[in-house]
C-alpha cells in the first residue's frame, strides 16, 4: 500500500493550492488530511469516506475543501484563503475500516509535503 502526496509549495497570503494524494494498493473506507507545523502535534484536517461523507476541522472549514477521485485513486485538498498560519507538512492517511470516523486511527500514510505560505 503507497499514499503519495503532491502539491505542496511556497505561495503567498490568501493564495490557493490543491494537495493530490495517490493511492494504490489498497482500497479505502476513509481517507483524511492531516497537518504538522514545526513543533506542534499532528493535526486532522479533514476526511471523506467511501460514500463521500465529509467532516473538517474548525480551523479549516469554509477555506478547505476535501474530494476524491475513485477512477484515478486520487484525494484532493483544495485550499483556498491560505494563511501564514496554515505552514506546515502535509499528510494524507487511509484505512479500510471506519472506526470512531472521524477521528479515528489511521493505518496508512503518505510522507506528507510542505506547505509554505508566506506574509
Amino acid at each position: 500500500v503507497q499514499l503519495v502526496e503532491s502539491g505542496g509549495g511556497l505561495v503567498q497570503a490568501r493564495g490557493s493550492l490543491r494537495l493530490s494524494c495517490i493511492v494504490s494498493g489498497q482500497t479505502f473506507g476513509s481517507q483524511a488530511w492531516y497537518r504538522q507545523a514545526p513543533g506542534k502535534e499532528r493535526e486532522f484536517l479533514s476526511a471523506i469516506t467511501w460514500n463521500e461523507r465529509t467532516a473538517y476541522a474548525d480551523s479549516v472549514k469554509g477555506r478547505f475543501t476535501i474530494s476524491k477521485d475513485n477512477a484515478k485513486n486520487t484525494v484532493y485538498l483544495q485550499m483556498n484563503s491560505l494563511r501564514p498560519e496554515d505552514t506546515a507538512v502535509y499528510y494524507c492517511a487511509g484505512d479500510q475500516k471506519l472506526q470512531g470516523w472521524p477521528f479515528q486511527r489511521y493505518k496508512y500514510w503518505g510522507q506528507g509535503t510542505l506547505v509554505t505560505v508566506s506574509s
